[in-house]
C-alpha cells in the first residue's frame, strides 16, 4: 500500500506521507527506536500532548512493536491490541490502532479510532494531525481544518502542516485564511516552492494581480521555464489588463512546447481584441494542431470572432484549416454552422452568386428550420425573382425567433416594387416583435408614400 493523493501537489503528497511515516515503510518504522520510545512512557516532557502508558500497557505495547516489526505479523499485532483496547485504556492503545489502519487504507477505521483516543485524551497532538491528515486524504477539507488547526494550538509548527491546512482553505475557497496560512508555511520551508505557487495562486484569487506576479518572479529564477508559473504569470497580467504582457508569456512558453491547448486559444483572443487578426487565427491554428481530436465547435467559435471583427481574411484561412481538419462525418449541426461562415465570407467578398446560394440552399436542406438562411436566400432572390424571394421570407415568418426581420425585408420588397399598402401591415408588425426607431422612420415614410398615391 502506498499513500496517494490525486487532487494534491508533489509537495503535499510528500506532507502526507512525511505526517506519518510507517505509510512509507511501516516495517522499519514500528522498530524504530525512538517511535517505541514514544509508546513506552518515555518521553515525560510532553505529557501534555501525549497520554501516558501503565506497566501493563507498556508490556502489551511493547509486544505490538515486535509484531508490527516482524514481515507479515500486522493481523496478530491488530488482534492483540483490539483485544486490549476497551474504555478504560490509555488512548495510546486507540492511536496505534488508527495508524495500523490507515498503514493498510482503511481510512474510514483508522478516524473512528483516532477520534476514539481524542475522546480519551483531549490534547492528543498527533492524533489530531493524523486524523487531519486522512481527512485531506478523503477530500473532506472542511472537516480537516479543525483537527489540523487543533494540532497547530497544541504546539506544532513545522512548514508541512501549514501547508496542509493553506490548502484545506483554498480548497474551501476561503482565500484569505489560506493566504496566512501559506505565508506561514513559506516561511518554515522556504526551498519549498509548492507552497510559494499556493501563495501565488491565493494571491490571485484575491485579485492581488501584482504580487502574484512578483511571487512568479521569484519562483521563475529558481525555475525559468516552469509551465504552471508562466501560466499563471500570464493570468495575472491579464488581471491587471496587460494583455500584450500575457501574450509574450505565451508566445516565450510556447517555444518550448509546453503551452496548453487553452493558452493558445486565449492567446488568439487576446491578438484579436488588439487588433491582430492574423497572429489571431495563426494561435488558433497552432490550438487546432496540438488538438489530438480536434475541437471544432470551439474553432468555429474562434472564425466567428474573426469575421465579427471583419477580418474576412484572416477568417477564411482558418476556416479552410478547419474544414481540413474536420474531415467527414460531421453532425448537421457543425455542418450548418460551417456553412453559414462560408456564406458569410461569400458575402463579405461581394461573392454572393450562385456560389453563396447553393451554401443557402444546403443550410436549409440541413435545417428547415433554419431562419436566417431563409431570410439571406430570401435577399439573395429579391433582385432577379420577387416571387421566390416572397417564398423565402414567408417561409421565416413562420419561425418566432426570426419572424420580425422576416416581415422587415418581406416588406422593404414590397415597398421597393411600389406595393405600399401591402408593405406596411408586414412593417408594424416588425416593429411590434422589434422596436427600432429607424425601422419607425421608415413606416412613417411608407406611410406618407402610400397617401401621395392615393391622394
Amino acid at each position: 500500500m502506498r499513500l496517494t493523493c490525486l487532487t494534491l501537489t508533489a509537495t503535499l503528497a510528500a506532507a502526507c506521507a512525511q505526517a506519518d511515516e510507517l505509510i512509507q515503510n511501516p516495517e522499519t518504522f514500528w522498530r524504530e527506536p525512538a517511535f517505541q520510545k514514544s509508546f513506552m512512557g518515555s518521553y515525560g516532557v510532553r505529557t501534555e500532548v501525549e497520554p501516558r502508558v501503565t506497566v501493563v500497557e507498556k508490556e502489551v505495547m511493547e509486544k505490538v512493536m515486535k509484531l508490527m516489526g516482524e514481515r507479515g505479523s500486522t493481523a496478530k499485532a491488530l488482534a492483540l491490541l483490539e483485544k486490549s483496547t476497551n474504555a478504560a485504556s490509555s488512548a495510546v492503545f486507540d492511536f496505534t490502532l488508527a495508524n495500523i489502519h490507515f498503514q493498510e487504507d482503511r481510512l474510514t477505521n483508522a478516524l473512528s479510532c483516532y477520534a476514539a483516543a481524542i475522546a480519551k485524551f483531549s490534547s492528543f497532538q498527533r492524533a489530531y494531525k493524523n486524523q487531519g491528515l486522512i481527512l485531506i486524504r478523503l477530500n473532506d477539507f472542511e472537516a480537516a481544518l479543525e483537527p489540523l488547526t487543533k494540532a497547530v494550538e497544541l504546539g506544532v509548527n513545522d512548514g508541512m502542516t501549514y501547508g496542509l491546512i493553506a490548502y484545506a482553505y483554498t480548497m474551501t475557497e476561503q482565500y484569505i485564511s489560506a493566504e496566512s496560512a501559506y505565508r506561514l508555511a513559506v516561511m518554515l520551508q522556504p526551498k519549498t516552492l509548492d507552497w510559494k505557487m499556493g501563495l501565488c495562486r491565493t494571491l490571485f484569487k484575491q485579485q492581488k494581480y501584482g504580487e502574484a506576479i512578483a511571487m512568479c518572479d521569484e519562483m521563475l529564477r529558481k525555475e525559468p521555464d516552469k509551465p504552471d508559473y508562466l501560466l499563471l504569470q500570464a493570468n495575472a497580467y491579464l488581471g491587471l489588463k496587460q494583455p500584450m504582457k500575457a501574450a509574450e508569456i505565451y508566445e516565450l512558453l510556447d517555444l518550448t512546447g509546453k503551452t496548453p491547448v487553452a493558452a493558445l486559444h486565449t492567446l488568439g483572443d487576446i491578438y484579436v481584441n488588439e487588433g491582430y487578426a492574423d497572429q489571431a487565427a495563426d494561435a488558433y491554428g497552432r490550438a487546432m494542431a496540438r488538438e489530438k481530436t480536434p475541437d471544432i465547435p470551439r474553432q468555429l467559435r474562434n472564425a466567428e470572432v474573426l469575421i465579427s471583427r471583419a477580418a474576412y481574411p484572416a477568417a477564411s484561412g482558418l476556416l479552410s484549416k478547419i474544414a481540413a481538419r474536420a474531415g467527414t462525418g460531421l453532425s448537421d449541426d457543425v455542418r450548418k454552422r460551417m456553412l453559414k461562415l462560408e456564406a458569410r465570407l461569400a458575402a463579405a467578398h461581394n461573392e454572393a452568386g450562385d456560389g453563396q446560394a447553393k451554401i443557402l440552399e444546403e443550410i436549409v436542406k440541413l435545417d428547415p428550420l433554419d431562419g436566417e438562411a431563409l431570410i439571406l436566400l430570401g435577399q439573395y432572390h429579391a433582385t432577379a425573382n420577387a416571387e421566390r424571394a416572397v417564398f423565402y421570407f414567408e417561409r421565416a415568418e413562420g419561425i418566432e425567433k426570426v419572424e420580425g426581420d422576416a416581415r422587415l425585408r418581406h416588406g422593404q420588397l414590397l415597398v421597393k416594387n411600389g406595393k405600399y399598402q401591402e408593405a406596411l401591415p408586414l412593417l408594424k408588425r416588425a416593429q411590434e416583435l422589434k422596436p427600432r426607431d429607424d425601422v419607425q422612420r421608415y413606416i412613417e415614410q411608407v406611410e406618407r408614400a402610400a397617401r401621395l398615391r392615393n391622394g
